[in-house]
């Protein structure tokens, strides 16, 4: 598990293309500290597990389905990455709960200065959107971010010349494709309050599924 604070910047030094895989080699220092293998470091918001390391590089595989998943597989020599280590369990939340496994992508459609903050406008598509709130908590390449506005297809976030800085979000432009995360919490509400449908009687549309009995066993 993560909390999405962005401890460093890494770069990533060398690419070995598979049929329908990778193997990335990324150079960093801080990461790097107490590093074993095993281990799970965040790449841009994506969980993978190092495979071997050295004093300033880590050797991470990544499988087909975190390449279609995010924009891992658009990466080049030489591509910034957000890092960051699995929390300890005597470490600070300052963040949310991240996990590491992103629910797909979002476009960056609009960059403005406000003063001393920064707005991005990210443009989403419904299965992620529908768990975006005003407010709430989104990670965007594995950086933990509070929703500032919200529409139909699209949401914003303002951030803070620190996190510019610490992170590659200072170096992204309109039109980059950026990796999203929803706020786990919301997903595991939504799954809970589905109600449990009888196999031999499909649950339609115009029929929700709640019962007394459904209400009294889920403690109302």
């Amino acid at each position: 598990m993560f909390t999405g604070i962005i401890e460093e910047i890494g770069t990533l030094t060398n690419i070995r293309k598979g049929s329908s895989s990778a193997q990335l080699t990324i150079e960093a220092s801080t990461v790097l500290e107490d590093v074993h293998l095993g281990d799970s470091i965040a790449a841009n918001g994506v969980c993978l597990t190092v495979t071997s390391f050295t004093s300033t590089s880590y050797t991470v595989d990544v499988m087909h389905e975190t390449l279609n998943r995010s924009s891992l597989g658009s990466l080049r020599i030489g591509s910034k990455v957000n890092l960051e280590r699995a929390m300890k369990a005597d470490g600070r939340f300052g963040g949310h709960i991240v996990a590491g496994h992103i629910d797909g992508t979002g476009k960056i459609s609009n960059i403005r200065k406000d003063d001393n903050a920064i707005w991005y406008t990210i443009q989403a598509p419904p299965s992620i959107m529908r768990y975006i709130i005003e407010k709430g908590s989104i990670t965007i390449d594995g950086i933990s971010l509070t929703v500032a506005a919200v529409n139909s297809d699209s949401f914003q976030v303002s951030i803070i010349p620190h996190t510019a800085s610490e992170t590659t979000l200072s170096l992204r432009h309109i039109g980059d494709i950026v990796n999203l995360e929803n706020d786990c919490i919301g997903k595991y509400v939504e799954k809970l309050l589905q109600p449990y449908a009888p196999e031999t009687s499909p649950q339609t549309s115009e029929d929700s599924g709640i019962t007394m009995d459904f209400l009294l066993k889920n403690g109302f």
